[in-house]
């Protein structure tokens, strides 16, 4: 699992504030947890081939009201284009796309998005949008879910 998120910018911050969530508390066994300040194609690096499935945390901007929590499988990332899923240039379609062409061995077949909807990417941490301060907890309950099933189905 790959939390996403520049930590000193607003809205941007939900990945990290979801980070720090699960990293202060038990996740199952196997479950890896790492923390990516910046995403797009520096997501490949925190893939090993070990992993059957990835969740990747993030803020997102798809035109839902601020704070909306969106659980996308791969196939129904929309596709806007480079840069238009996430702040960081390249988004996570594209950067799976571009995984499964160079390292089909290391890309999970299962790879989901909790992407927390934001609006305020352009001002500094403490102007975090309220909604998605309070989606924080929610999202991170829905990460839970999303490995609870992810172990059943192995």
């Amino acid at each position: 699992m790959v939390c996403v998120g520049n930590d000193l910018v607003a809205d941007d911050a939900a990945g990290f504030e979801v980070y720090r969530k699960l990293a202060g508390s038990s996740l199952p066994p196997g479950v890896t947890l790492h923390y990516a300040a910046v995403g797009g194609i520096d997501l490949l690096d925190y893939l090993t081939g070990d992993e059957s499935a990835m969740i990747v945390v993030d803020a997102v901007q798809f035109g839902a009201p601020t704070g909306t929590i969106h659980n996308l499988g791969w196939n129904e990332l929309p596709d806007f284009g480079a840069g238009a899923i996430s702040a960081h240039f390249i988004g996570l379609k594209e950067t799976i796309d571009i995984g499964r062409c160079l390292y089909p061995e290391l890309i999970p077949s299962t790879v989901l998005l909790v992407g927390i909807e934001g609006r305020r990417f352009d001002q500094t941490r403490d102007a975090m949008s309220p909604e998605v301060a309070a989606a924080i907890e929610p999202a991170t309950a829905s990460i839970r879910e999303h490995l609870h099933t992810l172990r059943q189905g192995t």
